[in-house]
């Protein structure tokens, strides 16, 4: 974050805040006028704390109607396939993708003047696991890019699977714990759901949203899986 001094981005900032950091990342001199109460007690669509975090989140309703939409495929092979075909994370204004979303998901976190988070604290949404290092935490792909590659992102163009790989408009990144992630690793909601089933909801919603703008194509078993939780959304 270029500027002097350190900045603080506090989780309650709101969405005009976050549009600072990714525009510009100059979010000094921010004052966070939200009420404490209120901002500690929002929540996703889903219900899930987490869920406010990500950007876009459709009613559960919505999102229903959204996977009614989706072709169902067989997975394409993976030849070819290489994480260095979708480039991430890009920089805007000296703020890394990886940088923004740290900035975003945390609270009370403090960036030095290369945007780079030197403290602050963040929840993992996967598994409530609770961290103050930025470098405990990975940066999860909601729809992992070689689940995308084989829905359809293997005939792309190469500026296409950047803008999947750091979408910060689309509910697709989200800073979860590593152990979190690795054990995901690239496989479908059938396959793998996050162990905090509070934040299976905003999960599915998340999915569904990030396959439905891309156009990426889903398995019997995805579409399945992704209608029962959203199905279950109102539990």
């Amino acid at each position: 974050m270029r500027g002097g001094g350190t900045h603080i981005v506090a989780r309650a900032i709101g969405a005009a805040a976050l549009a600072l950091a990714v525009g510009g990342c100059a979010l000094e001199d921010v004052v966070d006028e939200s009420d404490d109460d209120a901002a500690q007690s929002s929540s996703g669509p889903g219900g899930s704390e987490a869920g406010d975090l990500l950007p876009g989140l459709p009613t559960p309703d919505e999102a229903r109607r959204l996977l009614d939409g989706l072709t169902v495929a067989e997975p394409r092979p993976m030849t070819g396939y290489s994480r260095d075909a979708f480039p991430h994370w890009t920089t805007t204004d000296g703020c890394t993708t990886r940088q923004t979303v740290l900035a975003r998901d945390g609270a009370d976190v403090t960036v030095d003047d290369d945007c780079q988070p030197t403290s602050g604290s963040w929840v993992s949404a996967y598994d409530g696991e609770t961290f103050e290092d930025a470098g405990d935490l990975d940066i999860d792909h909601i729809v992992p890019l070689a689940n995308a590659w084989r829905s359809g992102a293997d005939a792309w163009t190469d500026d296409r699977r950047e803008e999947l790989a750091n979408d910060l408009t689309r509910p697709q990144l989200l800073a979860v714990s590593a152990a979190s992630n690795r054990s995901k690793g690239d496989q479908s909601p059938d396959e793998w759901l996050p162990p905090a089933e509070d934040f299976h909801c905003d999960y599915a919603i998340a999915w569904t949203t990030v396959k439905d703008f891309y156009e990426l194509t889903i398995t019997t078993a995805e579409r399945d899986t992704l209608a029962t939780a959203l199905d279950d959304c109102a539990n």
